[in-house]
């Protein structure tokens, strides 16, 4: 890379003219005379899929509309990412979420049929060919049908979800693309959207960090109503939609998303649990190391030195090459045309949505990578995290549209595994000690994040869902709820908490993924286990690797673990391994730290 990179994605190459542009209107346009169309041939009297010809020319269709489907929301999520304000993407949102909406109306129909074909029938259809690879999704959509409501009650709920359920996460969308922060910071006042202010609560200045936290608790706190409305409203639709299917348990629905049995999830928190006092040391010695008694919510990212090293964005692009390349010499040339073809939208300005993503654009076979890069070294592992899930997409590619449809906590693996392979590389390649001790902590404050952060969401959600069963929850009892739910998962190893953590965590208010948070904590410590054999394994595993990848949206991760590691993940013993390789860095950040002032 002989010049500098671009920072602006590139989505003229997709549809012209973003949130006017004409050939993203006519591309809705025939997605909804063909959802129509389909819908028309499903309800078809005397239609039948039992036989193969016509089980496999609606199966085409039915992955057809997906693929394009999934392109249009993607575009929305660029354009609706890098504007806030732009209205015109919002609207064209709208119209998407009404398309998908008819869509999954028009599956439920197709649900019907699949249910109505005999088991021999449908033995004989999932041998053919073209079928075969997708056995494992088809069975599981046929599974699922059976424990849901009757058709015509599931399309029903799923209409009424447009304006009802998803419209809650377009508001607090809305809400948050409006919000600024104001803070005055070596005399200049600025007005913050929130991706900025968030960026600054990991600024090296602590008193920075306090300022901007309490303007940040502050501007939650004033929308704090109209969050509680929405976060009550989304909880109250799903469980109406649970009790109306039979099903108990708020779990049911993101375990069988995650394709993972309960057990998985309980042995994963218990070895967490075992070894959350070495965290608690991490924290204790951080404490010391910024001079304070407990370390307060807004320390647990900062960085212990306030000798801040600013990374450019050419500089952290050239190092992520160069790490992927040492793994996986396909990585880094996927990786190296994604930075230089402008796939990634990294300035940083106002205007845009917090936090960070990656979407992938199925039809032109390539992915978009969203974050504000500001020159730290957890940007550098954002991006590369990001070019983690749209190198999974790529592996991907050339699989049947029902083949790649991977649950998040699997998706996380690939990501976090990428972030491993450069935060590990950051570590041994240190010029010093100092060095090493402050590329030690980026590594520990993920650590921390992944089992204290997520495990704080996932305590607060599932205690929010209790309660929210027995009517609308409050803002003070939400923010207690939240409090309570830290103080617990931090081992009460803070000073201050974040009350309106509910309201100002996004993931609280995704429609398509309830209990949005393990999924984080289980890619984490399975790319651990992946990382560590890749290790032991050397060069050879990248193929291995790659095999693991593409069998993502085709199987349970029980299942995954076993053919590609020869691993039982139900067990404790195996999480244990995985979480003893995670908190052997505070061993070493302990030893180097024993001496060292800040």
């Amino acid at each position: 890379m002989t010049k500098q990179l671009p920072q602006r994605w590139d989505l003229d190459v997709f549809f012209p003219g973003g949130s006017a542009s004409e050939a993203f209107r006519t591309f809705l346009g025939q997605l909804e005379d063909e959802v129509a169309a389909l819908r028309a041939q499903l309800t078809q009297k005397g239609l039948s899929l039992s036989e193969p010809s016509p089980f496999q020319a609606v199966l085409a269709t039915v992955q057809s509309i997906a693929v394009r489907l999934k392109e249009a929301g993607a575009f929305i999520s660029c354009l609706t990412a890098q504007n806030v304000r732009d209205e015109q993407a919002t609207l064209l949102g709208g119209r998407v979420k009404s398309l998908s909406a008819a869509f999954a109306s028009v599956l439920t129909t197709w649900d019907v049929h699949l249910l109505n074909i005999d088991e021999q029938s449908w033995n004989a259809i999932l041998q053919l060919p073209d079928v075969e690879p997708i056995a494992f999704p088809l069975n599981e959509r046929r599974r699922r049908a059976q424990e849901k409501l009757t058709s015509e009650q599931e399309m029903l709920a799923t209409d009424l979800a447009v304006d009802g359920y998803h419209a809650w996460q377009d508001l607090s969308n809305a809400v948050v693309g409006r919000m600024t922060i104001e803070v005055e910071i070596d005399g200049e006042t600025k007005q913050l959207s929130v991706g900025q202010a968030a960026n600054l609560m990991n600024h090296p200045d602590r008193s920075v960090r306090a300022l901007v936290f309490a303007k940040w608790e502050e501007a939650w706190a004033k929308e704090a109503e109209l969050f509680a409305k929405a976060i009550n409203h989304l909880a109250g639709f799903r469980l109406a939609l649970y009790r109306h299917r039979g099903w108990e348990s708020v779990l049911r629905e993101p375990l069988d998303i995650g394709r993972m049995q309960e057990k998985t999830l309980d042995a994963m928190w218990q070895a967490i649990n075992n070894r959350k006092d070495r965290l608690v040391a991490y924290l204790e010695r951080k404490a010391k190391l910024l001079g304070v008694e407990k370390v307060s919510w807004y320390d647990v990212s900062a960085p212990i030195s306030k000798e801040h090293k600013q990374v450019s964005y050419d500089e952290a692009a050239a190092f992520i090459l160069e790490q992927f390349g040492r793994f996986h010499p396909a990585m880094a040339e996927f990786s190296r045309r994604a930075f230089e073809e402008g796939w990634i939208e990294a300035e940083d300005r106002a205007g845009k949505r917090p936090g960070g993503f990656c979407t992938s654009f199925p039809v032109r076979n390539q992915s978009r990578v969203f974050m504000t890069y500001a020159g730290t070294a957890k940007n550098v592992s954002t991006l590369a995290h990001e070019l983690g899930h749209a190198y999974h997409q790529q592996v991907m590619s050339g699989l049947p549209q029902l083949a790649q449809n991977y649950a998040m906590n699997v998706a996380e693996t690939a990501s976090t595994f990428a972030e491993m392979i450069v935060a590990d590389a950051a570590v041994k390649n240190a010029a010093s000690d100092k060095e090493r001790i402050s590329l030690l902590e980026d590594k520990l404050q993920q650590t921390v994040a992944f089992f204290m952060n997520i495990h704080a969401r996932f305590l607060f959600e599932t205690r929010f869902y209790e309660q929210r069963k027995k009517g609308l929850v409050s803002v003070g009892e939400l923010n207690r709820l939240m409090v309570e739910a830290q103080k617990e998962a931090y081992c009460d190893a803070l000073s201050e908490y974040e009350p309106h953590f509910w309201a100002s965590k996004l993931h609280f208010y995704i429609t398509t993924y309830p209990f949005y948070n393990f999924p984080y904590t289980f890619g984490y410590l399975f790319s651990l286990s992946v990382y560590a054999r890749a290790l032991q394994e050397g060069p050879g595993f990248a193929d291995m690797y790659d095999a693991l990848l593409r069998d993502t949206g085709r199987m349970t991760v029980e299942e995954l673990a076993m053919r590609h590691l020869g691993e039982d993940i139900t067990t404790v013993e195996f999480w244990q391994t995985a979480v003893d390789l995670a908190v052997a860095d505070i061993d070493e950040f302990l030893r180097l730290t024993e001496k060292e002032t800040v």
